[in-house]
């Protein structure tokens, strides 16, 4: 890991995280820092237009309001902190942007229109509003509705960013009943419409560093991007872990957006999200986000629909303490030393009604259609960095076989007179801390009208030293693991029909009169391999019973007769002598 990577990455991290939080800062904070993106060949500058102030029973006299809203807070950040005023109302707010990229001048102007704070006591404002807002660049116009919350709480947000002294550590209200009503947004390409945003109350508490500290951190990393400094690594990773406990929220939701447009190859196209809703935020904790109909649709091309998308929450309890445990100067040995233990315990995703129409990149004049009913992730019990409980499934897999397909598997699918599929799958296992075994309980595949197959068992010999941070330790504990037990269920839908058929007509015979015959061969074979062994004959009879049609169901248990299980050595040595491990485990069969 490059410390020039890392710099980057953290300072856009800060930046990110103060963002949620900042947006009532940064206006006038703008005009005291300035960014230079690395594509940009001077810094944007930025000017405010406040033509008038209407004071009534403030504390701070119009004029000086105005210096405020310019940017002018650290020279009045006490008085502004306790401000009192029976209302303050900002009839315009006009903040232009000019920049150069690539060497052309572009310039955006976002306009607030009446910003408004009523019942201001002790620089906490009873409602604050704006009553409209809009953004022109050359190419784009947005115009957005209202804005409004209760409980703004100017001197808290001063404190947050460490302006000024707020007297507690304790978390506290920064705003509640937030509102932003919908709006629009216009190109030559796209027009577009997006709902109403809201959240009952955002609440924080002062952070070890000021704002100013960190914009200025930031800008000195950008600014410096080849200059590798360990110990400002070392105070960006301090300070972000301050950051990441300093915030807590109730659950956000956005009602969605509609664009409609044009593609780059002048075809009419639809873009949705219905709505999207973010839960709680607490320390430390990265929230769920879900995501429910989304659809593109390019006219004459193809679409892709999902119902929902679950992003789950990631616990950055570990990632914290890592950061926050950082030596003063953090070097490119102890972040590849500690990698793991920045690894935030992603819970997984989820996803539903997921369908695809779009054309095959791969093959002219064909269509990757498919569909997916549901699919999940889920990981949990993180040790290390690594999820020790694993759970992934998915159902309603449907799609149309490519003809053409150069994929040995789906060739042999297709052979079979297969064209479509409906599958499902799922992994489970888990470590078993008090057992030092890994159960793994569940492994299977199925398919509508083909068949099902489910494999679960038991890892014995797996200690905790599998998910070492020392490689050498893990690797290790991974040679010592053992198979203890292992259960196999098979159950045919109609697979073998298909299969069988397939046979019969390579070799122009009945499919009913070849059933006995594979069916006995599958019996001898199996007695054969088990020679020696006193159940030999209860698998070869339950074996002839499933590929002769009398059962459906084929369940095979197989357990090794002592302690730990079959190690990697018995498996080695089986590859030269299958017949090895007859002697080792005890071997169950059944069918029905």
């Amino acid at each position: 890991m490059s410390l020039n990577v890392t710099k980057r990455g953290l300072a856009g991290i800060a930046a990110a995280c103060l963002a949620s939080v900042a947006l009532p800062v940064a206006p006038a904070m703008a005009q005291k820092v300035k960014t230079k993106p690395a594509e940009q060949s001077a810094p944007a500058e930025f000017a405010i237009s406040i033509p008038t102030v209407d004071a009534v029973g403030s504390s701070i006299d119009a004029d000086t309001i105005k210096s405020i809203l310019s940017g002018a807070i650290i020279e009045n950040v006490d008085a502004l902190a306790g401000l009192n005023a029976t209302s303050i109302t900002v009839p315009e707010i006009v903040l232009t942007v000019t920049s150069t990229v690539d060497g052309q001048k572009q310039e955006g102007v976002l306009t607030f229109n009446n910003l408004v704070l009523e019942d201001v006591v002790g620089g906490v404002a009873a409602s604050a509003s704006i009553e409209s807002s809009s953004f022109d660049v050359e190419d784009g116009h947005a115009e957005m509705g209202s804005t409004s919350a209760t409980h703004f709480n100017i001197g808290g947000m001063l404190g947050v960013y460490g302006l000024v002294n707020a007297g507690s550590t304790e978390m506290a209200t920064l705003y509640a009943d937030f509102l932003m009503e919908g709006g629009t947004f216009e190109t030559d390409e796209v027009a577009c419409e997006f709902g109403p945003i809201s959240g009952a109350e955002v609440r924080g508490r002062p952070i070890g560093t000021s704002f100013v500290e960190i914009m200025t951190l930031a800008q000195q990393m950008e600014a410096n991007p080849d200059v590798e400094d360990p110990a400002m690594v070392g105070k960006i990773m301090r300070m972000y872990a301050d950051i990441l406990t300093a915030f807590e929220s109730s659950e956000f939701t956005f009602d969605g957006f509609s664009c409609s447009g044009t593609d780059d190859d002048g075809r009419p196209m639809t873009f949705e999200i219905g709505n999207m809703t973010m839960a709680g935020m607490s320390p430390g904790i990265y929230p769920q986000i879900s995501m429910n109909d989304f659809r593109v649709n390019v006219e004459g091309d193809g679409s892709v629909t999902l119902g929902n998308f679950t992003l789950k929450q990631f616990d950055l309890s570990s990632t914290i303490a890592a950061m926050a445990g950082a030596p003063a100067e953090v070097t490119e040995a102890w972040l590849e030393a500690n990698a793991r233990a920045l690894i935030p315990a992603f819970e997984g995703f989820s996803f539903s009604g997921l369908g695809i129409d779009i054309p095959d990149p791969d093959a002219d004049g064909e269509r990757i259609v498919a569909d997916i009913d549901n699919f999940d992730l889920t990981l949990a019990s993180y040790i290390n960095g690594i999820p020790s409980n694993i759970d992934t499934s998915a159902s309603g897999i449907r799609a149309d076989l490519p003809k053409d397909s150069e994929d040995e598997q789906l060739q042999q699918l297709i052979d079979l007179g297969i064209t479509k599929i409906d599958a499902g799958f799922r992994l489970a296992a888990a470590w078993n801390a008090e057992k030092n075994s890994i159960d793994i309980k569940e492994v299977s595949v199925s398919g509508v009208d083909l068949a099902t197959i489910v494999l679960s068992g038991t890892i014995a010999n797996a200690t905790e030293a599998l998910f070492s941070m020392d490689e050498n330790e893990a690797l290790m504990a991974g040679m010592g693991v053992a198979i203890k037990a292992l259960k196999l269920d098979v159950t045919d839908a109609g697979l073998s029909d298909i299969v069988l058929a397939v046979a019969a007509a390579d070799q122009g015979a009945d499919p009913a009169t070849l059933r006995p015959v594979f069916a006995g061969l599958a019996e001898g074979t199996i007695i054969g391999m088990m020679a020696g062994a006193a159940d030999a004959a209860k698998p070869g009879s339950a074996i002839n019973q499933f590929v002769s049609g009398k059962a459906k169901s084929l369940n095979i248990g197989i357990e090794a007769k002592e302690d730990p299980g079959l190690s990697m050595v018995d498996f080695m040595t089986a590859e030269d002598d299958p017949a090895s491990l007859i002697g080792k485990v005890n071997i169950s069969a059944s069918a029905k």
